[in-house]
């Protein structure tokens, strides 16, 4: 009886904190040749968007990306699948990119983290729904 409850308090502990993990890794951005096509999720790729593309994260997620060299962060809706190099961890559109300032490297390092409904409300970047309209 007791093993079962340290287990199911173990278990309790790691999913509360895989849930606000952050992922680690190196982000590039979309290609201007891809403004206009088709993405994952049906929609049109925008390059003045605030859109990305991520292997495992469902469509429609909202996550926070920050680029831990300035602190800069951009909030972004996973609408793609990708990227497809092994190095990377997501792809941004080019407008979330120059957001955070890694236009000029090509491949750079950043923190992602996901936003949850609650948190995305409160947020004050209304700069999705402006890029939304578009």
């Amino acid at each position: 009886m007791k093993l079962t409850i340290r287990l199911l308090l173990l278990f309790i502990l790691f999913s509360v904190g895989f849930s606000y993990a952050q992922e680690h890794g190196n982000a590039t951005y979309y290609n201007k040749k891809m403004h206009g096509r088709r993405t994952s999720d049906g929609s049109r790729y925008n390059k003045d968007s605030l859109t990305c593309a991520h292997r495992t994260y469902p469509l429609g997620t909202l996550l926070k990306v920050r680029n831990p060299k300035n602190n800069k962060e951009v909030i972004v809706k996973v609408t793609d699948r990708g990227p497809h190099r092994r190095n990377l961890i997501i792809d941004l559109s080019y407008a979330a990119a120059k957001e955070i300032d890694i236009v000029r490297f090509g491949i750079a390092p950043v923190e992602i983290s996901k936003i949850d409904a609650a948190d995305a409300m409160s947020t004050p970047n209304d700069s999705i729904a402006l890029h939304e309209r578009k």
